[in-house]
C-alpha cells in the first residue's frame, strides 16, 4: 500500500532524507520510529502530499504521490502532530465540514459522520464546541477527521504527543481497531507506543533507515547474549564472585534502581551466557551451594527501547549503518 523507493529531502545544504526505502503492507499498521529531527515528520508530510521531495519515488495505494497526489489524497487520512482543528466548531459542524471537502454529502455524510462519532468514542460530545473538549477528546477529533471518508491508509504524525497516560491508553487502543480495516503507518519517538499498538517497526536516523523488520525479530537479531535476572537473599554476605565462574556465564552485573531501592540483605543480578545457554539450573544449583535465598529467576528479553538505543546512538564508521541493519525477513 506505501512503497518509499531512494527517497531524499534536502534544504538547502541540510539532508533531512537520504535515500530510505521501506514499505508498508495491507492492513499493517507499521510504527516509524526515530529520535526528535531524525526524519518523521519530514517523511509523514511527503507521504500525505503536503511537501516535495528532492529525489526518489512514493506511490501510496498504487498512486504516485508526485505525479498523482489528488488520487493519493482521496485515498489517505492525514492527522499532523497538532490536529487541525476549528475551535469555535461543534463537533458534528466540523466533522460536517471535513466530510463535504471529501467529496461525502446528504445521507452518505450523515451516515459517515454517525459512524466515525461512534467508532471514535465522540458520541457523547457531537454537540459541544471543540474549544470546550480536553486535550484527549480533541485528539479524537482529529482522528475522526482523518477518518470520515473511510481511507483506506492512515498517516498519523505523533498521535498521542501532548496526553496523559491514561488518554493514551485511549487512543492507543483505538489505534489498534484499524489493523486490517486500514493501513496504518505511525510515527513516534515514544517506544511503548510502538510496542502496544504495532506489529512493524521501521527505525529511522540522522535521516537514514538504519532496522526495518517485526519487533519481536528486531528484538531477537540485536541479543548479543542469552541474559538471566537472579534475585537472591543472602544475608550479611556479598555473592560478588559466586555466578561469575560457572561455565557458560560471561558476565554479570548487580542491578541498581534509584525507583526501587535494595532490600538489605538481598540483590539483583544480571546473568549474561552465550547465546543458547541455558544456565538457570546451574545458578540455581550455586544459590543453594551458597547457601543464599532464591527470590526470583526470569529470562530477560531484549526491548525495543534497547534496540533502539543501540541502532540510534552508535557511531557510523562509514558514514552510514548499513552493517548494522536488520532487513525484512
Amino acid at each position: 500500500m506505501i512503497d518509499v523507493k531512494n527517497l531524499s529531502k534536502r534544504y538547502g545544504e541540510v539532508v533531512a532524507l537520504d535515500q530510505i526505502s521501506f514499505t508498508v503492507a495491507r492492513g499493517e499498521i507499521v510504527a516509524f520510529l526515530g529520535p526528535n529531527g531524525a526524519g518523521k515528520t519530514t517523511t509523514m508530510r511527503i507521504l500525505a502530499g503536503l511537501i516535495p521531495a528532492t529525489d526518489g519515488n512514493v506511490s501510496v495505494a498504487g498512486f504516485n504521490v508526485f505525479d498523482q497526489p489528488l488520487e493519493v489524497k482521496r485515498r489517505i487520512g492525514y492527522l499532523p502532530d497538532t490536529p487541525p482543528l476549528y475551535t469555535e466548531m461543534t463537533v458534528n459542524e466540523y466533522l460536517t465540514f471535513f466530510g463535504r471537502i471529501r467529496g461525502l454529502r446528504s445521507a452518505a455524510l450523515t451516515s459517515a459522520r454517525f459512524a466515525i462519532l461512534e467508532k471514535c468514542g465522540l458520541t457523547a460530545v457531537a454537540t459541544c464546541l471543540i474549544a470546550h473538549l480536553s486535550r484527549g477528546y480533541r485528539q479524537r477529533v482529529g482522528l475522526a477527521q482523518a477518518m470520515i471518508h473511510t481511507p483506506e491508509i492512515l498517516i498519523l504524525d505523533e498521535p498521542t504527543v501532548g496526553l496523559d497516560p491514561n488518554q493514551i491508553i485511549e487512543i492507543r487502543k483505538l489505534i489498534q481497531t484499524f489493523g486490517g480495516e486500514h493501513t496504518v503507518i505511525l510515527s513516534t519517538h515514544i517506544l511503548p507506543e510502538a510496542t502496544a499498538t504495532c506489529e512493524k517497526a521501521v527505525i529511522i536516523n540522522r535521516g537514514r533507515i538504519v532496522a526495518i523488520d517485526t519487533i519481536e525479530r528486531l528484538t531477537a537479531q540485536m541479543r548479543k547474549s542469552e541474559r538471566t535476572l537472579l534475585r537472591v537473599r543472602h544475608g550479611d554476605s556479598t555473592p560478588t564472585d559466586a555466578f561469575l565462574n560457572l561455565p557458560g556465564v560471561t558476565h554479570v552485573s548487580l542491578q541498581h534502581s534509584e525507583t526501587s531501592p535494595a532490600i538489605a540483605g538481598e540483590s539483583v543480578w544480571v546473568v549474561e551466557s552465550a547465546m543458547g545457554t541455558d544456565v538457570r539450573e546451574a545458578l540455581a544449583r550455586r544459590v543453594i551451594e551458597q547457601g543464599f535465598g532464591l527470590l526470583q529467576m526470569q529470562p530477560v528479553a531484549e526491548s525495543l527501547e534497547d534496540v533502539f538505543l543501540q541502532l540510534t546512538t552508535q557511531e557510523e564508521t562509514d558514514g552510514r549503518a548499513g552493517s548494522e541493519r536488520a532487513e525484512i525477513v
